[in-house]
């Protein structure tokens, strides 16, 4: 799995699922964390227009390009559309926060041919 974090780390283009602006929780520090280490991140998360001054989309389908990567953080449950638009977009990586996935989402990414990381937290990995 190292490999495949170094691969993702140097990706440049991310995309955060669950994006939100409730600074204490782990998908705003993970925003936050990204572009402050000069990745391009896009929030996604229906709730909400816009997250620091930034649009923030509903879903991948409506981004502006197609990110390198995607963050999931959002339930499990919540996490199978966004394997199904990685997997419909080309999406090659796809980052699983600690409780964002179950064996359900795991074996769905692995049908689909993602490349992917569970079980390791990108603020811990970014440093």
């Amino acid at each position: 799995m190292q490999n495949t974090i170094n691969e993702m780390l140097d990706k440049k283009v991310w995309a955060v699922v669950g994006a939100t602006k409730n600074e204490a929780k782990f998908a705003y520090k993970i925003y936050k964390k990204l572009l402050s280490k000069g990745y391009t991140v896009y929030p996604v998360n229906p709730v909400y227009d816009e997250i620091e001054g930034n649009i923030c989309y509903g879903s991948l389908e409506e981004l502006p390009e197609k990110p390198d990567c995607i963050n999931v953080v959002v339930s499990p449950k919540r996490a199978i559309k966004p394997i199904e638009d990685a997997y419909k977009l080309g999406i090659e990586y796809i980052w699983f926060q600690p409780g964002a996935f179950d064996d359900e989402t795991i074996k769905l990414a692995n049908e689909k041919n993602l490349k992917s990381v569970y079980h390791k937290c990108v603020l811990v990995e970014l440093g």
